[in-house]
């Protein structure tokens, strides 16, 4: 069953490559491997066994296109084909959200393909899933064999649901990608029928940076809610600025006390206090290096680490304290659009 991750805002999908002992299933789904940039993949991993290519399962992520405002990266699977594997077969089928069946076109194998179809459908309906309206692609594989199936007989045989059919030779790759499209085509339907992915956020209108100076300062303090200051009461904190109004409870206090340098010309402590108070925001993506738990929160590492180097460094400026300030706004801005919860909240 699909997942969503909120924080890295993507939703993770399995498909199943199913089918009869040495259709194709591990040959396709490495053609699949070897056209994706490196960069879009993780690593391949296989367990072959003497009487098949694969015992377990072979997995693949793979980022494709988004589901909404969400990213979608889809798990690739095998299944081992012989019948004695069935218990593995349920457990690797088991959370699908589509299946491809790749058929053997070889006429020995017209048995196999019947006895597996029919076997996908058992174990499906053993988790309370039909395999009709189920995400389903067929691929008619070995379409190179000189005795090859024909393909009417193959789809009377197999694909009795009408559901988008391929002709394939795993080997050279011929239909192996078309086959996976539709599947992701199907697969994306299915999650927004079903609407695993919470719908998109509206988003916040902020000032237009051409608009008149004096209607810039009206709607930057509309945007803040800003109240009329008065005058401050001896020993009171004074009022909270921008970026701690923007603060987590949990960071009300950090973000203060690095306003309250700023103001104090302690530009050091500013720079400091913003450091530390990124540092804990950061903590809330998951105990990741700081790049990771930037990049999960969709901050500019580079900015992050060039806070980090500031705050080691003496003498601060006063641009150094802006743009600490900067920082960890941004830091806020990406807390709140995640939506994590803090431990006050």
């Amino acid at each position: 069953m699909s997942t969503v991750n909120v924080m890295a805002r993507e939703v993770a999908a399995k498909v199943v490559f199913y089918g009869p002992g040495l259709s194709g299933k591990t040959t396709s789904l490495k053609r699949i491997y070897e056209s994706i940039k490196p960069s879009l993949r993780g690593e391949l991993m296989s367990l072959p066994t003497e009487a098949d290519r694969t015992l377990f399962f072979d997995f693949l992520p793979v980022r494709v296109e988004k589901v909404g405002d969400y990213a979608l990266r889809l798990a690739l699977y095998t299944v081992p084909g012989q019948v004695f594997y069935n218990a593995t077969r349920k457990l690797v089928l088991q959370g699908a959200d589509g299946v491809i069946f790749v058929a053997d076109s070889n006429p020995g194998a017209d048995d196999a393909n019947r006895e597996s179809m029919a076997n996908l459908e058992e174990n499906l309906a053993e988790q309370g899933i039909r395999l009709d309206g189920f995400p389903l692609v067929i691929q008619y594989n070995k379409r190179d064999l000189p005795t090859a199936l024909s393909l009417d007989t193959m789809r009377a045989a197999l694909n009795g649901r009408g559901v988008p059919d391929f002709e394939t030779c795993a080997t050279s790759g011929e239909g192996v990608l078309d086959a996976m499209k539709e599947m992701v085509r199907l697969v994306i339907k299915d999650l927004r029928a079903r609407k695993v992915v919470p719908a998109p956020r509206p988003r916040r209108e902020l000032p237009r940076l051409d608009a008149p100076a004096e209607d810039l300062e009206a709607k930057i303090r509309e945007q803040l809610n800003e109240k009329p200051q008065v005058a401050p009461v001896k020993g009171a904190l004074p009022p909270m600025g921008p970026v701690a109004t923007l603060a987590p409870a949990a960071l009300v206090d950090p973000a203060r006390a690095a306003e309250v340098c700023f103001a104090r010309a302690d530009y050091e402590g500013c720079v400091r206090a913003c450091a530390e108070a990124v540092a804990r925001g950061l903590s809330f993506a998951g105990g990741a290096e700081r790049g990771a738990q930037a990049f999960l929160l969709g901050l500019d590492g580079r900015d992050v680490l060039d806070l980090e180097r500031r705050a080691a460094a003496s003498a601060n400026r006063v641009d150094d304290a802006a743009f600490a300030l900067y920082v960890l706004a941004q830091t806020f801005v990406r807390l709140a659009d995640a939506g994590l919860p803090t431990p006050q909240q």
